[in-house]
């Protein structure tokens, strides 16, 4: 695999369809993120592509747009039940956040495009694939169903991206993927992209890929480094407590609450609206118009906390999140790694505090040892638990991110239960 890093200061330097030039700049973006400069170059070129990079990075535009650029230079109709380009997403969300996301780009070019997932009636969904698409963007259960009951061919699709491919894998996604390539062509530019690169995901990137472009942006143990973190030690009676006070903080913003389970994740949700934290809850549970109002509220502002499991959480792309809580640790380190990348996104900061009974201290061990660091542990709050306490190291403490604060930055000392605002230093933006 080669490495080819073109550096590029500006779209306008990539060569790319004046129609897009002028969507990035309707949607406010002139300089390419480090993704977005060394991949565009090399999709131009129809290169195969192996992307390792974190949510938040702009990976979404690195594909879309020299795919876009494209399909305009080349235009062909696709065939009745067929896409020119498939898009496989792990969740519902994030397929429909790629969905809009072409929308957007690709508002002056004329593209059809239309998104499958289970959980919905399928009647719209193939009524859509009637005429063919130029992006067809599925979740792979659907994608399989819908190609069994003949509404969909793939036997004229020109490019697949597979997105978020790791969490694919976790989600059992690997042998209904391979059935789905299997009914491609063998002519085609493939692209997996893979915020970790397990030996699975190398062994499926393998045989997808030919002589395929590696594009490798902040490795897992360094995409921290912008990410303000906090650990409180407390006892699981006092937890729901204790994410009360810390979100009623003046200085937390907007804020995404992980849980590990659903029903948990309800009962936060609950008790934070009912603390006037206005909070809704986002899970496999919720149908997908509730799951799509509960997004709409977070990214308008008009809910503040959104609380989600694990799997909910791919497809929530805010950028002016300035604070994520882990109400539960998570059970897996890469998790971490995912949830705390949901702030600190378009070049801004944010702190990640997460809530440890001692149950889970295993948990925290397992994390820091794939970051590469340990997670400084905050003692300034009622509920401390000392038999819990894995360290004496200084507390950091509550700061924050977000347009409300004039930009991200490090606030002065402040005990949650006097909730003092923060005074956000000058923000370094892009």
């Amino acid at each position: 695999m080669s490495h080819i890093a073109p550096i590029a200061s500006q779209f306008s330097d990539l060569g790319l369809h004046p129609k897009l030039l002028q969507a990035l700049t309707q949607e406010g973006y002139t300089t390419p993120t480090p993704i977005q400069a060394q991949a565009i170059p090399l999709l131009l070129a129809g290169r195969d592509l192996l992307g390792l990079a974190q949510t938040g990075t702009g990976k979404t535009a690195a594909f879309l747009l020299p795919i876009l650029d494209r399909l305009a230079a080349n235009r062909k109709k696709a065939p009745p039940r067929c896409a020119n380009v498939l898009i496989l997403a792990p969740t519902r969300e994030l397929a429909s956040q790629i969905d809009q996301s072409i929308a957007a780009y690709g508002q002056g070019l004329g593209m059809s495009h239309t998104v499958v997932f289970g959980g919905v009636s399928q009647f719209h969904q193939v009524k859509a694939m009637q005429h063919g698409v130029d992006f067809l963007v599925a979740t792979p259960g659907r994608l399989l169903d819908l190609i069994g009951q003949g509404h969909i061919d793939l036997g004229e699709t020109r490019v697949l991206v597979l997105d978020e491919a790791d969490q694919m894998l976790d989600m059992g996604f690997v042998k209904p993927i391979r059935e789905a390539v299997a009914m491609l062509p063998v002519e085609r530019q493939t692209l997996l992209f893979s915020a970790t690169m397990p030996s699975a995901i190398a062994s499926l990137a393998g045989s997808l890929l030919r002589n395929p472009a590696r594009v490798e942006i902040t490795p897992p143990a360094t995409t921290v480094a912008r990410i303000g973190q906090t650990v409180m030690f407390t006892d699981a009676e006092n937890k729901m407590a204790l994410i009360t006070l810390l979100i009623k903080q003046p200085v937390v913003s907007r804020a995404i609450v992980f849980t590990l389970t659903k029903s948990t994740a309800n009962k936060v949700a609950e008790a934070l609206t009912a603390a006037g934290a206005p909070a809704e809850a986002i899970h496999g549970n919720k149908s997908q118009g509730q799951r799509e109002r509960a997004l709409a509220g977070f990214k308008s502002g008009q809910v503040r906390v959104l609380v989600a499991t694990d799997l909910a959480s791919r497809g929530i792309d805010v950028d002016d999140v300035s604070h994520v809580f882990n109400y539960d640790m998570p059970n897996l380190p890469e998790s971490y790694v995912h949830r705390i990348g949901r702030t600190a996104r378009a070049g801004r900061d944010g702190l990640a505090i997460s809530l440890c009974e001692p149950e889970h201290r295993a948990w925290l061990t397992a994390i820091e040892r794939v970051i590469g660091q340990k997670v400084p542990v905050s003692t300034e709050h009622p509920y401390h638990s000392e038999a819990a306490r894995l360290s004496t190291m200084r507390p950091p403490v509550l700061g924050g991110g977000g347009r409300n604060h004039g930009g991200p930055g490090r606030s002065q000392p402040a005990r949650p239960q006097q909730s003092k605002p923060a005074r956000p230093q000058q923000a370094h933006r892009r």
